[in-house]
Parts: structure tokens; C-alpha cells; sequence
């Protein structure tokens, strides 16, 4: 971890991983815990959407390829329920094809696995900050 990573984070920027690779998840979350992003963790599409309605999310990194309700279909139901959660798809190399299709649908973003953290915690801020000031310029009109 770089020693400004931590004071770069914007404090309060909520963060769900989904992913049905618990260890993946669990660890992504983690280092980004420690440089200051509020995380949470959903092993699956479903537990995503449940997570998302219990509690408020800026961005959610969600993995495309899951068992039972896969990435995209998560994704079309966040962006329906939730538009206002910025959507980071992670994909594997092979599935490229897959990440955009995520953004043709409503993701902010899409990254190939494997990320590194860093990369993947500079993308989260990027869409964040896309999503204040959307915030801005609708407070503004």
C-alpha cells in the first residue's frame, strides 16, 4: 500500500463487493477498509440486492460471473432499483465481452481480473466522484 493511499480515500465512500469467491471478496475488502472506504461484503447477486435495499451504497464492485444470479443480471436489477449506486463489473480476461455488455447496460466501470487494489480503489473513486457531482449539478437545476 502506497503511503498516501489511505489519506487520498474520500472518507464515507460506501463500498459492496460482490463476489462469490468468498477469500477474494473478503480480502479486497479488507484492504480497502484499511485506506478508509466503508465496506461490505455479498457472496452472491441475490445478497447484493438484498444488502442494497437494507442500506444506502455509493459503488458496488460486482463480479460477472456468479452462480445462480449472475453479474449482469444484478447489475440490471441495481441499476433499476438503486440508480443512484455507481456499478464497478470485474471480469475475467475471457470474458471481456461480458464487461461491456456491463457497461452497456449501466456500469460506470469495468476491470479485468485480476486487479490490483490500487487500480480497482482509484476506479471507486473515480465513479464516486462521478456520482457527487451528479449529485451537484441536480442541486443546482
Amino acid at each position: 500500500m502506497s503511503p498516501s493511499a489511505n489519506r487520498d480515500a474520500p472518507a464515507g465512500i460506501r463500498v459492496l463487493i460482490v463476489d462469490d469467491e468468498e477469500d477474494f471478496a473478503r480480502s479486497v475488502a479488507k484492504v480497502l477498509s484499511r485506506r478508509g472506504f466503508e465496506v461490505e461484503v455479498a457472496l452472491s447477486g441475490e445478497a447484493a440486492l438484498a444488502v442494497l435495499a437494507a442500506r444506502g451504497f455509493d459503488v458496488a464492485v460486482m463480479d460477472l460471473r456468479m452462480p445462480g444470479m449472475g453479474g449482469l443480471e444484478a447489475l440490471e436489477q441495481t441499476r433499476r432499483l438503486h440508480p443512484d449506486v455507481q456499478v464497478i463489473v470485474l471480469t475475467g480476461h475471457a470474458t471481456t465481452a461480458l464487461g461491456i455488455e456491463g457497461m452497456r447496460i449501466g456500469a460506470a466501470d469495468f476491470l479485468t481480473k485480476p486487479t490490483d487494489v490500487d487500480t480497482l480503489a482509484l476506479a471507486i473513486q473515480a465513479v464516486a466522484g462521478r456520482k457527487a457531482e451528479s449529485r451537484l449539478e441536480e442541486d443546482e437545476t
